[in-house]
This record gives structure tokens, C-alpha cells and sequence, in this order.
């Protein structure tokens, strides 16, 4: 069923507009401040957490590790009660949880400061000066918390599908209003949202079930599902809990299959088809490997039209807001996708993650839509990406509109990840040891022993003419001498680093 997720401030009206809009749709209404309690009788120390994500005082690795198990419980608790009926969940991040879901409606609330200002005094029963530190210091408070929890700024409007000002509106209309949005198609439940509703919530259970167990509790993991195969990467550290982490999984209702693969960083794929025959396949596995990286694979999925990036126009000329969607052969959907790809049609997605899995080095994959936009509403921004690979993608567009849109691509992500977005033809050149390499690095080799044996065999002379004594005007002799230092040993070190650096690569060391 659908949910829409209230994102709202403190003293803007967002609870009452909350529960008028669930009644007019015949929703369940849930707050943050329930889930709060709930997840406190859990044994979840939540209060903590605030204290010490706001206060920025000392986050231990157990609080880390509570942090994720809050995570997933609030994650569970929101697809659990949306399943079977609709959802209005009003809160601080209830929008980034659901992210990357097409039929949940996301929606900040916002009023503007003065109205803010009289209900803080009027409710908190202060003057003027006061109510305004107040709501200064909880908004600061929940920039921190929403960063520290999910890795983006709480105001930025990327992570909504609608901005409500209610400094004009009455809460009335506001919930009329979004009742009308909310039976949009753009926002109506498919086959494919209903598919990443159950793998978000089992990826959140499977998570519970091991922060819940006394085997597996003390760890941290990464939790993907796709369709009952759920991956868990962990932490070299946490190598002899393998196996204890696949039976707490396997016992988790709709499991079918486990996949474990230790890993100290992860890298994300994102490509339009996947071949684990190929050598783009075997320059990725073989960094992973290198790195002891899991590889995370995105199928972006394509269609004749693609939802251009922010700012670009359509073919038709129409500004295209930027939304979760795909458009497929048949024009712009709305964001809704006909049915759930079989395996075999995925793109190549199933064979590829099986061959990394064989590898250990599987972190899952999913097939995203709605081009730039889509792809990075999915991210995980608790994930430690080291790299991404930007692999073939537009492939149904010309030459030139390609490698245009692929560029823009990259330099969108590049944008919105915090990690480097490197094309995959460009993997061997950056990162893999190659016979170009040998060549350029006996060229370095004999540079930089050319330039040491100058120096180690002609000392006098250098000397000479550092001290500026070969000038007839000593001062004069010095000040260029400097000046060709400046210009030499930044050269000289440019030279050996190279060289170093191909050393590196070739002992496969970073």
C-alpha cells in the first residue's frame, strides 16, 4: 500500500496536517515520537544517540553499532505497517528511508519563521528572544541527527518530491492538496515498488535478526535482499562470525539464499547491461580483490526517451522535473513500471552477482530507473564507497548524445557521491598494472637515475652553483640558483612519485 512521509520541522504544523490527510485517505498515522518509544522498548538507547549525534560528544563503536540497528528497526516499522495498508508517517527522515521506492510520496513541510517563532512562545511560554535560540538550536540538532544517520542535509530538496509552505495555506487545504498528488499514477503501488518495498523491509529484518542475536550482535554489517537472496557483507574482524551470520539469516521469514562476503570497502558498479565474461568484469573483480572490496552492481535501467538531469529539457522541449522514473518504450510512465523484470532479463545482473559470489566478493545489486535522478536516490549513504564505476550506459542513444549524457552522468555523481566516479575503460589506466605501465615506468626509472647520477657525480659543481659563487655577482648567482631548485625538485619529485606509484600498482598496494 502506499505511504507518504511528512517530512516536518517543530512548530510548523506538520502533526496536525498528518493526521487530517490520514483520515481523509483512511490511512494509519504514524510520528517519529511513537517509533521513538517503540524503538526504546526494543532496548534500542535512542536517547543516547541523540545526545550524542547533536551534542557532537564521543560516538562509540557500540553506539555506531546501535545507530544501524536503529536504522533498521525504523525502516521495518514503516514497510511493516505499509504492506497491507496505507501509511502517513510524519517525522524527521522518514523520507530517506523509504528512498528509491516510487510509490512513497515525500513531502517537506515548512512554514516561515515568524509563525514559528509565535508558536514556540506560545506553547513553550517564553519571550521573543528565546523561542528563536530555541527552534535555532533544534534545527541545528536535526541538520546533525539526519547528516550523522544518513549522510545528507536535511533541507536539500533533492530528497523530496514536494516542498508544502503552510505560512499561506491552511493545513485544510494543505491535506486536500496532497491527497489530490497522492492519486497521482506517479505515486500509485506496481509490481516493481512492491518488489523494492520487500526488499528494503527484508534487508531491514535480516538486519534486526542480527543486531537481535548474541552471536552476531557486537558486529557491523551491510544488508542487500533482491527478491529473497540476501547479501551481508562484514568486516575482515568479523571473519569467524561467517558462519553464525548466515544461520541468523537463513531464519528470517523469506530468506531463500545467503551470501557472506568480508569486506573492508565497497564499490559500486552502474551499468546498463552486465557480461561476467567480459574484461571490464575482470578489471572491476580484480580491484575488488585488490582492495578486499565488495562490488555492489546497478543495473540503470533505459528506454528510447530517458528522464534527462536536472536543467537538461527532453526531446519534445519540456522541462522533465528531476523524479524517481523510468521512462520505457512508450513514453514518460510517470514513474511506473510495468512489472518486475524476470532474472533472465535483468540485464545480466543474476549471473554477474552469482560469478562475484563465487569470487567473495558479492554486495548485491538492483536494477534502478529514472536515470541520474533515480540512481542516486538509491545509494545507501551509509555504505563506504572507495570507488565508482561508471560503466556502458544511454546505449539506445547516438554516438555523440552517448558519450555527452555518460559525461553528465559522471559528473552528477561526482557531485552527490563522496567517492571517485571513474569510467570503466579508465579502470586499467588509474588503478591495474598494464604493459603500458612497463614501459612508462623504465622511462621514469631512467629519468630520475639520470638526474640522481648528475647530481651524486658532479657535487662540487653543484655546490657551486647553489652558493652562487660561478656568478660574477654572488647575490645575483643565489637568487637564481633558488629559482631553478623551485622549478627542479618539484620535477624530481613528480618523476619519482610516478615511478613509485606504478611500483605500487604492481604489487598491488595503494
Amino acid at each position: 500500500m502506499q505511504v507518504i512521509c511528512l517530512s516536518r520541522g517543530v512548530f510548523v504544523g506538520g502533526e496536525e496536517l498528518a493526521v487530517q490527510l490520514a483520515n481523509k485517505l483512511g490511512y494509519a498515522c504514524l510520528s517519529r515520537e511513537q517509533l521513538t518509544e517503540t524503538a526504546t522498548e526494543e532496548g534500542i538507547p535512542v536517547g543516547k544517540l541523540e545526545m550524542a549525534i547533536t551534542r557532537q560528544s564521543s560516538f562509540s563503536e557500540r553506539l555506531a553499532l546501535e545507530r544501524e540497528h536503529y536504522l533498521a528497526f525504523i525502516t521495518s516499522q514503516i514497510c511493516d505497517r505499509s504492506m497491507n495498508e496505507g501509511l502517513v508517517y510524519h517525522g524527521r527522515t522518514g523520507h530517506l528511508v523509504m528512498s528509491g521506492i516510487s510509490h512513497a510520496l515525500r513531502v517537506r513541510v515548512v512554514t516561515g519563521e515568524e509563525r514559528r517563532i509565535r508558536a514556540a512562545m506560545q506553547r513553550l511560554g517564553v519571550d521573543r528572544r528565546r523561542a528563536r535560540r530555541y527552534l535555532e538550536e533544534v534545527d541545528d540538532d536535526w541538520r546533525r541527527w539526519t547528516h550523522s544517520l544518513h549522510g545528507v542535509s536535511w533541507e536539500d530538496t533533492a530528497h523530496y518530491d514536494l516542498t508544502l509552505n503552510l505560512d499561506h495555506l491552511s493545513v485544510e487545504n494543505a491535506a486536500a492538496g496532497l491527497m489530490a498528488i497522492s492519486q497521482l499514477p506517479d505515486f500509485q503501488v506496481t509490481p516493481a515498488s512492491e518488489k523494492a518495498t520487500l526488499d528494503v523491509r527484508l534487508a531491514a529484518h535480516c538486519r534486526l535478526a542480527l543486531a537481535r542475536d548474541d552471536r552476531t550482535f557486537q558486529a557491523a554489517y551491510k544488508v542487500r535482499a533482491d527478491s529473497g537472496v540476501v547479501t551481508v557483507s562484514y568486516l575482515p574482524h568479523d571473519a569467524g562470525r561467517a558462519e553464525a551470520v548466515a544461520a541468523v539469516v537463513s531464519s528470517v521469514d523469506g530468506v531463500s539464499q545467503v551470501r557472506s562476503t568480508m569486506a573492508t570497502t565497497n564499490i559500486l558498479w552502474v551499468q546498463e547491461v552486465f557480461e561476467p565474461s567480459s574484461e571490464s568484469f575482470r578489471d572491476v573483480a580484480e580491484i575488488a580483490t585488490k582492495w578486499n572490496a565488495a562490488v555492489e552492481l546497478v543495473r540503470l535501467a533505459s528506454g528510447k526517451e530517458t528522464i534527462p538531469l536536472e536543467g537538461e529539457q527532453s526531446e519534445s522541449g519540456k522541462s522533465v522535473p528531476p523524479v524517481r522514473a523510468r521512462v520505457g518504450t512508450g513514453g514518460y510512465d510517470g514513474g511506473i513500471e510495468d512489472d518486475v523484470e524476470e532474472p533472465s532479463e535483468n540485464g545480466g545482473v543474476t549471473p554477474t552477482i552469482e560469478e562475484l559470489a563465487r569470487l567473495g566478493r558479492s554486495g548485491g545489486g538492483r536494477v534502478v530507473a529514472g536515470g541520474a535522478q533515480g540512481l542516486v536516490a538509491s545509494i545507501d549513504r551509509s555504505v563506504p564507497y572507495s570507488l565508482v564505476v561508471l560503466g556502458d550506459v544511454f546505449g539506445d542513444r547516438g554516438h555523440a548524445a552517448k558519450i555527452r549524457m555518460r559525461r553528465e552522468l559522471q559528473s552528477f555523481l561526482s557531485d552527490h557521491i563522496k567517492a571517485p566516479v571513474v569510467a570503466v575503460e579508465e579502470l586499467k589506466q588509474q588503478y591495474l598494472f598494464g604493459t603500458r605501465d612497463i614501459f612508462r615506468a623504465v622511462a621514469l626509472l631512467v629519468a630520475v637515475l639520470i638526474l640522481f647520477m648528475a647530481v651524486f657525480t658532479h657535487q662540487r659543481q653543484v655546490l657551486d652553483f647553489l652558493l652562487g659563487e660561478w656568478w660574477t655577482d654572488g647575490n645575483l648567482g643565489r637568487a637564481v640558483a633558488a629559482g631553478v631548485v623551485v622549478v627542479v625538485v618539484p620535477m624530481v619529485a613528480y618523476l619519482y612519485g610516478s615511478f613509485s606509484k606504478i611500483v605500487l600498482k604492481l604489487i598491488k598496494i595503494e
